[in-house]
């Protein structure tokens, strides 16, 4: 009987380190760190009374943590309350109306440039995009000029107005991109068994791009919620004004409410990371679906 030769181990070799992935993976927790920290000494802050939050060295974990600050911004029996509450108000109708109308425009113009061939398309397309290519504050004196003229200064129309001009090029261009990776042969088949084109598209199209609607929506609420320049120029009535705006008031002349600004600008944040979490998997669905060609 031969023996079986005992098989040969071959060395082990060791996997050769990817320095670019750690490298990716560091700069990622550099950008974390740099955007939570912030926010972190922001809920730190708005916890602390006025004393403790001007200490020097800072006080970096309040030794006795109170919740007056968000009390008085949530109560509507006081004046500063009553006034925070309003600017909440007065935010969320001017995002919630842009939002709406925004979606209501975007869609059948995206679907239109999708769709449909008609000459001047393309010049009319790139049109809309055009105003994407300049800085937003090169508009802020013309259309001053242009809602004095209309009567809607001191109205939240005006702000209304404004952001949907700088918010539908994004969202016909995200939709459009959308409903181009929707194939043309589903509504087609819709039409061929009797439906209409608006029932194709109501029936079709519309469940299908469900997800780039709601991103687009997202884009469109941050956007209206967040900004700050063109809200301070048109509205100059307090009981007018939003919350970036309003914000600005704990600042005063000899004293600033460091803990109320950080409560309230904390506050301020709320709605947007409850949206973008409750409707994340709509937000992600769409980014994933939009960069694959069917």
């Amino acid at each position: 009987m031969t023996a079986v030769p005992a098989p040969v181990e071959r060395p082990r070799t060791r996997k050769p380190v990817d320095w670019w992935r750690w490298a990716g993976r560091l700069f990622l927790l550099f950008l974390l760190l740099f955007t939570v920290l912030p926010m972190f000494w922001m809920v730190l802050t708005s916890v602390k009374t006025q004393f403790a939050a001007l200490q020097y060295p800072p006080q970096w974990w309040p030794s006795e943590p109170t919740l007056e600050n968000y009390r008085k911004l949530l109560d509507p029996s006081n004046s500063v309350g009553a006034e925070f509450l309003n600017y909440f108000w007065n935010s969320f109708k001017v995002s919630f109306a842009t939002t709406v109308l925004g979606v209501a425009v975007a869609v059948p113009a995206a679907y239109a440039f999708s769709r449909f061939r008609f000459p001047g398309r393309t010049f009319l397309f790139f049109g809309v995009l055009l105003r994407n290519m300049f800085p937003a504050v090169i508009f802020l004196t013309p259309l001053f000029i242009l809602m004095r003229w209309m009567g809607l200064v001191n109205s939240h129309w005006s702000l209304i107005i404004t952001y949907l001009t700088f918010g539908l090029p994004l969202s016909i261009w995200l939709l459009k991109g959308f409903f181009d990776n929707i194939p043309v042969q589903l509504e087609q088949a819709a039409r061929i068994d009797g439906a209409t084109r608006f029932q194709a598209f109501l029936l079709i199209v519309m469940p299908l791009s469900t997800p780039g609607i709601i991103a687009t929506a997202i884009f469109s609420f941050i956007g209206a919620w967040n900004e700050y320049v063109y809200a301070l120029t048109f509205l100059s009535r307090q009981e007018q004004m939003t919350l970036p705006v309003g914000v600005q008031r704990f600042f005063s002349e000899f004293a600033t409410d460091w803990p109320g600004v950080m409560a309230a600008t904390f506050l301020m944040s709320v709605p947007v990371v409850v949206l973008f979490l409750v409707l994340q998997k709509y937000f992600v669905r769409a980014l994933t679906e939009g960069a694959v060609k069917h």
